[in-house]
């Protein structure tokens, strides 16, 4: 899919964007055709709400798009991105005073809401999109990075499991890494045991497809930055099954490592002064004889031993020794993403990123680069209190505690055992869409992304 916006030489058309309490003032602007025809088809500047606007000859001489109200604004990101699916094929230009923060808004959102999941629909024509030529001040080549590592996130994640095994994201995850000059290298099978990342290996080695971890490095100069994704391409429950309902949204359980190769796509894109590592355990949690067991204890690459109480909480499993391998090298940021609990998504729902960090300056970096990213996102407490309910006794950390609260918190605590910097930063992300929204069609989405790569220049100072 090729995002672009309309050439700067471009005869485009005006897209005139009105807020509600505005709309009386540009009706009275408008021209007497143009107000009487606003008017008898019932315009009212909604958020999103579009009409054309008809020239002297039939054709078409422009469009409005409402802004709606401040509430509505707060309310729904990308609103006037609906305004995609209803002009024609043309380009366009914004009219109506927007500041900087609302035009690079407007572009985003036009660019995403161009996303189209195809793949299994080859006799379907393409849609021909209108254009946008990129408005003042906008950074496009960001904007366009932003857009871009979306939509290989989407992809990754809407992929069906049949087809985003762990040897097909091993095979994206390199196509990334060629096409921007990384390297990159694949821990595959029982090489995981002798390459000591056993609980990688536990959890995946009941499929037929074989676990593996990813590694990719970019970048030879500037502050270190890496990555570390949830590679779980589908997750049965292991012994512990899911019951089917459970089962239908487990092909995002990828989610984490797809949002973490598109955020390296849009750092790499950007050519940022970073050297960046990112590393994806990659595996399917399936059922067969030689299963990890409810109440096996395995001994993680840090050496901590590890209770297995649910095989459903796998995640932290195959995430633990991949944080652990970070960690043996000096790094100036980690961050981590996973879709890893239920819990995350009853405290805060489906449209905010949960995170957990204790660098008051990350904090604050990542805060300010949600709201530059139309990104939003949500601090969780690491609660050391909570520390002795994911310590069993019998081992030195328990999978998945009976405690009955707080498990987001809990599973967050649980992969801080195997960090030893207090730099680090874990999103525990849904990984999708419910139902359609502006510039967000149902299904899979990344989550904390763009709020990351805005907060860089404040968190690295790249």
């Amino acid at each position: 899919m090729t995002l672009a916006f309309a050439a700067p030489t471009a005869v485009t058309l005006p897209l005139h964007t009105v807020p509600q309490d505005r709309l009386a003032a540009f009706l009275a602007g408008a021209g007497a055709g143009h107000a009487r025809w606003l008017t008898a088809t019932g315009f009212e500047a909604a958020l999103g709400e579009v009409r054309l606007l008809p020239g002297p000859d039939g054709s078409v001489a422009g469009a409005i798009v409402g802004r709606g109200t401040h509430i509505a604004r707060r309310r729904q990101r990308f609103g006037m991105a609906k305004a995609v699916a209803a002009l024609p094929a043309l380009d366009w230009h914004l009219e109506g005073g927007l500041d900087l923060p609302e035009r690079t808004e407007a572009a985003l959102g036009w660019l995403l809401a161009g996303y189209r999941f195809d793949r299994y629909r080859p006799g379907r024509k393409p849609a021909t999109l209108p254009r946008l030529r990129c408005p003042v001040g906008v950074d496009a080549a960001r904007v366009l990075a932003m857009a871009e590592g979306e939509f290989l996130t989407r992809d990754l994640i809407n992929t069906p499991a049949l087809d985003m095994g762990p040897g097909e994201l091993e095979a994206a995850f390199i196509a990334l890494a060629e096409r921007f000059g990384a390297k990159s290298s694949v821990v595959r099978g029982e090489d995981l045991i002798t390459r000591n990342f056993p609980m990688i290996h536990a959890v995946g080695r009941a499929s037929p497809r074989a676990p593996r971890l990813l590694e990719m490095r970019w970048g030879t100069s500037g502050p270190r930055l890496t990555l570390v994704g949830k590679g779980v391409c589908f997750d049965t429950g292991g012994l512990d099954l899911k019951p089917s309902s459970g089962m239908q949204l487990m092909k995002k359980d990828m989610g984490g490592a797809a949002t973490v190769m598109g955020l390296a796509q849009m750092i790499m894109a950007l050519t940022l002064p970073l050297r960046l590592r990112v590393l994806i355990p990659a595996v399917e949690n399936s059922v067969a004889g030689n299963a990890q067991r409810p109440k096996d204890i395995l001994t993680s690459r840090k050496g901590l031993t590890v209770e297995v109480n649910n095989t459903d909480a796998e995640g932290r499993l195959v995430l633990a020794d991949a944080l652990a391998y970070a960690c043996e090298e000096e790094m100036d940021a980690l961050v981590s993403m996973a879709t890893l609990t239920g819990a995350a998504r009853v405290a805060v729902g489906p449209d905010l990123a949960p995170y957990y960090c204790d660098e008051p300056g990350m904090v604050s970096a990542l805060e300010a680069g949600a709201v530059a990213g139309f990104d939003p996102v949500w601090r969780m407490p690491f609660h050391d209190a909570y520390e002795s309910v994911i310590e069993p006794g019998i081992a030195d950390l328990d999978n998945a505690p009976g405690f009955g609260f707080a498990g987001s918190v809990t599973a967050a605590l649980f992969l801080r055992r195997f960090v030893n910097t207090g730099r680090y930063l874990h999103f525990d992300i849904y990984g999708h869409v419910p139902t359609d929204l502006p510039a967000r069609p149902k299904g899979g989405a990344g989550q904390g992304a763009r709020a990351v790569l805005e907060a860089l220049p404040a968190m690295l100072g790249v």
